[in-house]
């Protein structure tokens, strides 16, 4: 795997991408070089800059900004929630154009130069829902018009993990009604929306572009491992003739990347980063099982405290002390 296949840098990428935001967190270490390594193998010059969710692996920031040139935003220190620290590039200098992506994301042809084709101002994935599916996922429209008669049904929605937006056009504010603004973040009314910053994303974009006219183009930009990986293989990456998109493995990470769906794309860019920091093979191998070992630890410590609000549930159950509850609430 020579860096001769790569595809050059052109002018056309800063066209309508000033930079991309890339949301991170401390067990998605192995992820985020990964994520970074296709994004480089494309566009070598780009300014990358890593979001923040919750406190980094120590030592990643450093090793991401001295071999790939990546920066860190300057925010609050502090857990953000889920995926709450991807609405920040939303609220930066006015104007600027970026692309926003989860870390089990990677790029496999030059997907810019698609959203350079759009002078829209927020340039998504298309994703159409039935009703079903589009209030499981996203927000129970009838519901909020309890609370916002002005709600509208919805049949088209975007996934977070990876959504071209400017900065500027949607104030904070705009989601005050819907989020508060604590570390963690977190919502209002969870009963309505879902996934963490997922829906209630979607329904304040929506109903800007519904009632203010706010541009949103809508492009197959994303792919599901689970629906498909035809066309997406390695060979296919490497030579430039895979349909450029991102693929984004929501739901889908394992602990072991060679049981993921898609592992010979994944593993791909993982040598490909491990070529510029010195002894990457070492350093590839070492990381490699801090990542599995901090799985696994995650893995138990979750079993655990599902046991343990299990048996305070039953112990609730048999004995509805207000005190007790409200003690368990807290914990």
């Amino acid at each position: 795997m020579g860096r001769s296949n790569r595809p050059e840098s052109h002018a056309v990428q800063s066209q309508m991408t000033d930079c991309i935001y890339i949301a991170a967190c401390a067990r998605d270490a192995r992820l985020t070089r990964i994520c970074v390594a296709s994004i480089r193998y494309f566009y070598p010059d780009i300014p990358i800059r890593i979001l923040a969710g919750g406190p980094l692996q120590r030592g990643l920031a450093e090793e991401l900004h001295r071999y790939w040139g990546v920066e860190s935003v300057d925010l609050p220190r502090g857990d953000y929630g889920w995926g709450f620290v991807k609405l920040e590039p939303l609220f930066g200098p006015a104007g600027q154009r970026f692309l926003v992506m989860d870390v089990d994301t990677i790029f496999t042809g030059r997907v810019l130069d698609i959203r350079a084709e759009s002078d829209a101002p927020f340039f998504v994935d298309d994703e159409k829902l039935s009703d079903a599916d589009f209030k499981r996922l996203y927000y129970d429209w009838d519901k909020l018009r309890e609370i916002d008669p002005r709600a509208q049904s919805a049949r088209t929605a975007f996934n977070v993990g990876q959504w071209f937006g400017t900065a500027g056009l949607v104030k904070r504010e705009e989601f005050d009604a819907w989020v508060e603004w604590t570390l963690p973040r977190r919502l209002r009314y969870p009963e309505y929306f879902m996934g963490g910053d997922q829906g209630v994303m979607n329904y304040v974009i929506l109903q800007k572009e519904a009632f203010e006219g706010l541009r949103v183009e809508r492009r197959t930009i994303m792919r599901w491992p689970g629906n498909s990986m035809d066309g997406l293989d390695v060979e296919s990456v490497s030579k430039g003739t895979a349909p450029p998109l991102v693929i984004h493995w929501a739901g889908m990470k394992k602990t072991l990347l060679r049981g993921m769906v898609g592992a010979d794309l994944l593993l791909f860019f993982e040598k490909f980063y491990y070529q510029r920091p010195p002894a990457g093979k070492l350093r590839r191998v070492l990381a490699t099982f801090y990542h599995v070992w901090l799985q696994c630890l995650h893995a138990v410590r979750w079993r655990m405290r599902l046991q343990y609000r299990k048996r305070i549930g039953t112990r609730l159950s048999k004995n509805p002390n207000p005190e007790i509850v409200k003690q368990s609430i807290a914990t």
